[in-house]
């Protein structure tokens, strides 16, 4: 009697791919178990076998994977937590890593694993009612605050957001023109988007420089009318640990206090890479 081969480790369908450029990516999954719970700013996570191919902008991997091994990583999730078709990432190619460039091949239809809960206390939960929120980030560290945005406004029409978003160019602003389209109709929503490639991008109208720049010299404040107070806002981080560092520094000399493992503070950081 044959061996029956072994049962797939692959639970969720892929429903849609948005490639914003070569090197970003949204992507929409379909858990075949149904509805996938989470609160806006967890994480989950996907994975594929060694043995899939990898997107053809990929550069060899340094050691070649198990064949039949999950390759599996977190990512935030950007959909809202009422959306019930789907689970979508914002996902950046890394060019000789293991997963994403195997994500990026994945096809319409295509089947990928997906862990069974999501996870993190990156979250709206642990700031007080009514308080600003300040969400900054650089590239693919935006998907957190889209779950939160997409979720909440639905119902929460005055608290304040203000979304500071960093990348090189304007084609690496990922979900620009919805964020552009939120901050037109809601008045609490104030969205800056910077870049620091300028020479790339002679026609971009928007900020430019680092986000740390444009928090030291009053900026965003003044764009957003919200000041940069540990007794009116908490500020969460999401993206680059330079970035990251840097700001959390200027936030620090502010008063801002970061959290402790469950114990909240004023500032909420989730480090990508």
């Amino acid at each position: 009697m044959s061996t029956p081969p072994p049962a797939s480790p692959y639970n969720a369908t892929v429903v849609g791919r948005e490639p914003l450029n070569p090197q970003l990516l949204i992507l929409r999954v379909r858990p075949s178990a149904g509805e996938f719970n989470f609160t806006p700013g967890q994480f989950a996570v996907l994975g594929l076998a060694g043995r899939e191919p990898r997107v053809a902008d990929a550069l060899p991997e340094d050691v070649a994977p198990e064949s039949e091994k999950l390759i599996r990583r977190a990512y935030s999730i950007a959909s809202a937590s009422v959306e019930k078709a789907y689970v979508e990432f914002y996902l950046a190619l890394v060019a000789k890593g293991g997963l994403t460039p195997r994500l990026f091949a994945l096809p319409h239809g295509g089947r990928v694993f997906l862990g069974p809960k999501a996870s993190g206390l990156f979250t709206l939960d642990r700031v007080a009612p009514g308080k600003a929120v300040f969400l900054i980030s650089t590239g693919t560290g935006l998907a957190p605050y889209l779950s939160m945005l997409r979720t909440l406004l639905i119902q929460d029409t005055t608290r304040r957001f203000v979304v500071l978003h960093g990348a090189r160019c304007s084609w690496d602003l990922g979900y620009r023109g919805e964020l552009e389209t939120i901050a037109r109709l809601r008045p609490n929503v104030t969205y800056i988007p910077s870049i620091t490639r300028a020479e790339q991008d002679p026609h971009f109208a928007g900020q430019v420089g680092r986000i740390q720049k444009l928090l030291e010299q009053g900026v965003v404040e003044r764009l957003s009318g919200v000041r940069l107070d540990p007794a009116e806002a908490d500020v969460f981080l999401c993206g680059n640990p330079d970035m990251i560092a840097s700001v959390r520094g200027l936030l620090e000399a502010r008063g801002f206090t970061p959290d402790h493992g469950k114990q909240s503070g004023t500032m909420h950081v989730e480090e990508y890479w």
